[in-house]
């Protein structure tokens, strides 16, 4: 395990086992007293959680918790943020949580000040708003290792009434200073842990495959593909290596910041299994992976079998490109299996089982989503049905 270390890129980064101590401190240097802490419904009953906030609190801080976070986060619960933080009089806000904890919290400040509905900020609405210049200043304490929100630019909320998914996207709403504690994440169950691993995982796959030219992304997305790839494993089957568990948070923030460069197909077949299914967003992704990178083959194996060799796949080294790309996809599978992740949308059993009835809704959906676009193959309505049929 790494000692704690200090990194920009562009967010000041705190990494390492107790970072997250450094919060309380970091805000008081700063003249902030009364600290929204916001986080979802489950954490905020766990000690993790209380720990946390009783550390804030002796660092003299009054603190409020906004703990209606649930599920995939909406409008509904941006709003109530929103509305907390003005009853707390808070002057700054504490993303503590996972991906949908962290992305509410980067809209509570701005809604709690600016007084609008949180769906008005969102990029594709129709007469958006603008993020104002003066926002409440705002830190991130990632407790899962996933989506990597903590060092994103944008924050991801559904509608309540269709759960379609919104990005309100601007610079403005990063995190000042992300404090990113390996320690945070040792309580998380393995399916969980899982789940959100094969969404940092994707990030940075898809990320290094899209045909955008950004070579400082594909190094970043190179080497997270590397660390995930040895780590996941390790921390899905012992919870308290708390070096497997590092690497991923690092794995995670790599990622997304590899996604600067945009995404792929995986992706917005997850957005669409989100809003029909109401799957859990990684899980969602870790089902896909494989189905739509054996998809992606004829038109990024170069790509792929350079992850084969990142990655230390069997076969991954040798063999033309074409042998070493399949061998990577073949990899994805067993990976899947090794840690729990279903092989197909059939054989996961959640609230709404996905079935063939399902399929002209996903493909709707996914061919909306904008994160195909830069998918290495194109994919269209047709090529979105018949993904989905392989996958169920």
């Amino acid at each position: 395990m790494t000692a704690l270390a200090r990194f920009a890129f562009p967010t000041a980064i705190h990494f390492g086992v107790g970072a997250a101590a450094l919060a309380g401190p970091h805000l008081a240097e700063l003249g902030k007293r009364r600290p929204l802490v916001v986080t979802d419904r489950a954490l905020a009953q766990l000690p993790v959680a209380r720990d946390f906030v009783a550390s804030l609190r002796d660092a003299g801080h009054e603190v409020a918790v906004f703990d209606g976070v649930f599920g995939n986060p909406t409008v509904a619960q941006a709003n109530a943020g929103g509305g907390a933080f003005r009853a707390h009089r808070a002057d700054c806000v504490v993303g503590f949580g996972g991906g949908a904890a962290v992305d509410v919290a980067k809209i509570v400040g701005v809604i709690g000040t600016d007084g609008h509905d949180a769906l008005e900020y969102a990029w594709d609405h129709p007469r958006v708003r603008a993020i104002p210049d003066a926002i409440p200043y705002f830190v991130a304490l990632p407790t899962t290792a996933g989506t990597g929100s903590e060092v994103g630019r944008s924050a991801v909320i559904s509608e309540d009434d269709t759960h379609v998914k919104r990005i309100v996207f601007s610079p403005k709403i990063l995190a000042r200073a992300v404090f990113a504690d390996p320690a945070l994440t040792r309580d998380l169950p393995a399916p969980i842990t899982a789940a959100t691993g094969m969404d940092a995982l994707t990030h940075n796959v898809e990320s290094y495959l899209s045909p955008a030219y950004h070579p400082l992304c594909d190094g970043i997305a190179v080497e997270g593909v590397r660390i995930a790839a040895q780590a996941l494993p390790c921390a899905v089957h012992d919870g308290a290596d708390l070096a497997a568990r590092g690497d991923m948070l690092m794995a995670s923030m790599m990622g997304a910041i590899a996604f600067q460069k945009d995404l792929g197909a995986v992706h917005s077949c997850a957005h669409a299994l989100s809003t029909v299914a109401d799957l859990h967003h990684g899980l969602a992704n870790g089902i896909m992976i494989d189905h739509v990178m054996r998809f992606n083959l004829p038109a990024a194996a170069a790509k792929l079998a350079e992850l084969a060799r990142v990655a230390r796949v069997p076969g991954g080294d040798a063999g033309s490109e074409e042998s070493r790309a399949a061998a990577f996809v073949d990899w994805l599978g067993r990976l899947k299996a090794t840690i729990g992740i279903p092989a197909t949308l059939a054989a996961h059993r959640g609230t709404h089982p996905v079935t063939r009835a399902d399929i002209p809704a996903l493909v709707e959906i996914a061919v909306r989503d904008l994160c195909h676009q830069t998918n290495p193959r194109p994919c269209t309505a047709a090529d979105f049905a018949a993904l989905f049929a392989a996958a169920l």
